[in-house]
């Protein structure tokens, strides 16, 4: 069974710094690009990082580029994003994504999403 599993969410005052964390089972991790999309009510889903398979190449939404951080662990199978610097506009629910190869298929996985709201 395949799982993506977000955590880390909730309320922080603007200025204030949150982590997510994401465990992935059931999928070959490490041969998936793994990536931290949002969405706010009405809006499509936005990515704001993308972290490669090894050796890991990052990519971050211009929104967040010098405030956001991703990082992976092969080894626990688990994505963070360190956010930093938070504006009420980051205000959103978070979802962690895999994509890549299982034997001959490319699959594409989400978790439930875990909110965060900027607010003082």
């Amino acid at each position: 069974q395949v799982l993506l599993v977000e955590s880390g969410g909730g309320l922080v005052q603007p200025g204030g710094s949150l982590t997510l964390s994401c465990a992935a089972s059931g999928f070959p991790f490490g041969q998936y690009n793994m990536q931290w999309f949002r969405q706010t009510p009405g809006k499509d889903r936005e990515m704001v990082a993308i972290i490669t398979t090894p050796p890991t190449k990052k990519t971050y939404a211009d929104s967040v580029q010098g405030r956001f951080f991703a990082a992976r662990d092969e080894a626990k199978k688990t994505i963070s994003l360190q956010m930093n610097s938070l504006k009420p506009e980051d205000t959103a629910v978070y979802y962690c994504n895999a994509y890549g190869p299982t034997g001959l298929f490319y699959n594409e996985y989400w978790g439930q999403g875990t909110p965060v709201t900027v607010s003082s």
